[in-house]
Order: structure tokens, then C-alpha cells, then sequence
């Protein structure tokens, strides 16, 4: 305890204000619970600030390996807009890259399908169970989202993730350029197919939705402070954590900070195989007639334009390189060149370009449930980049197995447990 430092004891602390962290602490307080969010910044600055907004009724695969030796050569020669890389980072993620493809095969796919599936169908649910709690109401479009492809052979990679849709129901609608320009008539659609999801919903503005959250916990009376998850220590059977203007003590803690995680885990001494991709946004004024109205993904490029309040937002493929190290511009400038092709964009909206982070178990499942080594510790991590639209879901999944045991999905292929003996 700091000297001179107030002591607060709570039910639960809450380590990590992005969308993850913020429904967690919302879901934990509606149950009656003292809830301390803590935060080193304020809540949804980190990667909750940057995301396209989509929340994914779709999704039912890991994100593809690629095969083709085409793309394979472009991405070897930093020539794709989809994938980048600082050589050094690829060489030590090698052993997690090699797990990921073995997870990512036909059983693996079955198992991530059969896993994800109960929280793909509530994901948008439980988002409209939390958002006239928070009057944020005003940021949701039912709408759907497009998937394009520029080739035959490119639309045919997309065909494993229209295959479980198939199986679980979930509507969708082949598109050829036409059918693309009636969607979206602000598209350059000649030469060009896609995939319509009618059942996926988006946001205008996802860290406003993130910050209504938060505004509506405290509202109900939830502690928010500014403080270094890393300093969590426990003492007497419980966890204590030193904040800005106080100390706060509980019984149990949840760890969501998202891909900063595992350095927490790995201080406490347990260790989980987590590896962080990077990504990039900069958003533009539309050229004058030029709109959207939905989310749309360059399925060959990797990027999304996404219409949010301050115009087009244009969001990047993946980057692997080191969490932690200076920006890098080109995928970014990359992206805009390819998105100027089937897009209108404008000037950019006078702003620096955002970057951010993304957890990536190599099962592609979260970590959600209880440490497998301390008491009252529970984990709620890895959600790639669909964090967005597993926030309040997974939040509600952590709060009923912290305040019931129970919950309405099955945890076993998400607790930490599976990381024990992990090959």
C-alpha cells in the first residue's frame, strides 16, 4: 500500500478500459457488484479507438494462411497491402507462426467454428442489451457489410467462411458488379464481386461507443482510476492494485488489457502464447458525390473503408512487427493507393495516422475464464480483431462466471487451461 494513500476495498477490479474491459466492468456492476476500471489512459484510447466498427454476424474461420505463391512473393517482397512485416519480429513469432498454421487447418477451422458460433449469434444482441443503457443507440446501423474480391480465384479462397455460414444459418448474397453498384453506388464495381452480410451491424464511431459504456458505469456508480496493471500485486488472499488517488483491494481481478496481457500474466508467472499484430487507420473526406454507407473489405488488400462520423475511415491489413516500435507508414500509403481504386476518397481528415494493436492466440480463440494457477484471477484477452464485437458479449460471459459459475456458452475451449501443457 502506498503511505498516505487511501485503501478502497471492492468486489472485482477491472485491468484494461478498452471495449473488452469497459463491458466487463459494466455487465460485473448491473449485477450488484463494486466494480474498480482501471486504466493507464483513459477509457478506449488504446485499441478501442481504432477499429471499423463492424460487428461481424459472420466470422465463423481463422483468418486464412496464405497459399498462393503470387501472394506469397509479393508479401516475401513487402509488395502486399494485406500483410507487412519487420523481418526480425517474423524470424522470433516462427514457432507461434507454425502453430498457427496447424490450428488453422480443416479441424482446426471445425473447432474455431463449433467454439465461436453461440458467441457470433449473441454478439449483436448483447450490443443492444448494453446500448440504450448508454444512450449510444444513435451509433448502431443495421445495414449489413461487403466483402469484395478482385479475381475469381481470390473469391474462391472466401469460400470456407461461406460454407459454415451455410451451416449456421447465417444469410448472405453473392454479388457481381452490378449487383455491388446497387448496394453501394459510390463503388467503382466493374471487374469486381463480393459477398453481402445482411445480418452484420456497424458503428459510426466505435470509441464513442466504447466511451458511453464507460460513462453509463460510472453512472451506476463504478470507480474509474488511472493506474499500471503491472504493479497488481496479491497480498492476504486478495489483489491489490496501486492507483492513481487511491490504493483498491479485492478479492478477484480481471485481466483485459487486451495485447498487453501476457506481459501481466507472464510477471505473475503464467504464461500464455500470445502474439500481437499491428494495424493502422487515417480517415478521409469523401470526394464531393462520393459515399458509403456500410463497411466495406478489400478481401485482396486486407483493408476496410468504413463511414464514420469525420468521413472514411480506411483501416489496414495486418503488420507483424514488435507491439511497441515506431510506426510504420508504407502499409498505410499502400492501402490508400488501392482504396483509391474502387473509392473516391477525398483529402484526409487533418489528424495523425492511428495505430494500434492486436492479441492473437494461435488457435485464434480468447482467453476467458479462471487462472489455471490463482485464485480469483480471470482473463479476458485475445479477441484479434474482433474485439469490437465481442465486448459486451464476452464481458457478460466473465460476469456470470465470476458472480454464478455459469454462463450460457461453453467456456471449455476458451479457458486458460488449454495453455498448461500447450504444444
Amino acid at each position: 500500500m502506498n503511505q498516505g494513500v487511501d485503501l478502497q476495498q471492492v468486489d472485482v477490479i477491472v485491468l484494461g478500459a478498452g471495449i473488452i474491459g469497459v463491458a466487463t466492468a459494466v455487465h460485473l456492476r448491473l449485477r450488484g457488484l463494486e466494480v474498480a476500471l482501471i486504466d493507464r489512459r483513459q477509457p478506449g484510447e488504446e485499441t478501442s479507438m481504432g477499429p471499423a466498427g463492424i460487428i461481424a454476424r459472420n466470422g465463423f474461420c481463422p483468418e486464412p494462411v496464405p497459399t498462393d505463391p503470387a501472394i506469397l512473393l509479393d508479401i516475401a517482397l513487402k509488395q502486399s497491402t494485406a500483410l507487412t512485416y519487420d523481418l526480425g519480429t517474423l524470424i522470433k513469432l516462427l514457432p507461434w507462426l507454425r502453430s498457427y498454421v496447424r490450428h488453422s487447418g480443416p479441424q482446426g477451422a471445425l473447432a474455431y467454428a463449433r467454439a465461436m458460433s453461440p458467441l457470433r449469434a449473441a454478439a449483436i444482441a448483447e450490443h443492444h442489451a448494453l446500448a440504450p443503457k448508454a444512450n449510444a443507440d444513435r451509433f448502431y446501423r443495421k445495414n449489413g457489410w461487403l466483402q469484395i474480391y478482385r479475381s475469381k480465384q481470390s473469391f474462391m479462397t472466401g469460400e470456407r467462411e461461406r460454407h459454415f455460414a451455410r451451416i449456421y444459418g447465417i444469410d448472405y448474397r453473392e454479388c457481381e458488379a452490378s449487383d455491388l453498384a446497387s448496394i453501394e453506388p459510390g463503388l467503382r464495381s466493374e471487374g469486381l464481386s463480393g459477398v453481402y452480410w445482411p445480418e452484420s451491424e456497424s458503428v459510426s464511431n466505435p470509441a464513442a461507443v466504447t466511451d458511453a459504456l464507460w460513462r453509463y458505469f460510472i453512472q451506476q456508480g463504478g470507480i474509474f482510476l488511472n493506474g499500471d496493471a503491472m504493479r497488481l500485486t496479491r497480498r492476504r488472499n486478495a489483489w491489490w492494485m496501486p492507483a492513481m488517488r487511491k490504493d483498491v483491494s479485492a478479492p478477484a481481478v480481471v485481466v483485459a488489457l487486451g495485447p498487453w496481457s501476457a506481459d501481466l500474466s507472464a510477471r505473475l508467472g503464467e504464461s500464455f502464447p500470445l502474439a500481437v499484430s499491428r494495424g493502422y487507420h487515417l480517415q478521409f473526406r469523401p470526394s464531393s458525390g462520393a459515399s458509403l454507407s456500410r463497411p466495406v473489405m478489400d478481401m485482396d488488400h486486407g483493408y476496410v473503408l468504413s463511414p464514420v462520423e469525420r468521413g472514411i475511415r480506411l483501416t489496414t491489413g495486418t503488420e507483424i512487427a514488435w507491439r511497441d516500435s515506431p510506426p510504420n507508414p508504407v502499409q498505410l500509403a499502400s492501402a490508400s493507393r488501392r482504396a483509391s481504386d474502387i473509392f473516391a476518397l477525398g483529402q484526409p481528415v487533418p489528424a495523425e495516422p492511428w495505430m494500434g494493436s492486436r492479441p492473437y492466440l494461435p488457435d485464434s480463440l480468447p482467453v476467458l475464464g479462471a487462472s489455471a494457477k490463482f485464485p480469483g484471477l480471470w482473463y479476458n484477452f485475445g479477441h484479434g480483431n474482433s474485439g469490437f464485437t465481442f465486448g459486451p458479449v464476452c464481458g457478460r460471459m466473465i460476469a456470470d462466471l465470476i458472480t454464478t459459475g455459469q454462463t450460457f456458452a461453453d467456456t471449455l475451449p476458451f479457458s486458460p487451461l488449454r495453455f498448461v501443457s500447450w504444444k
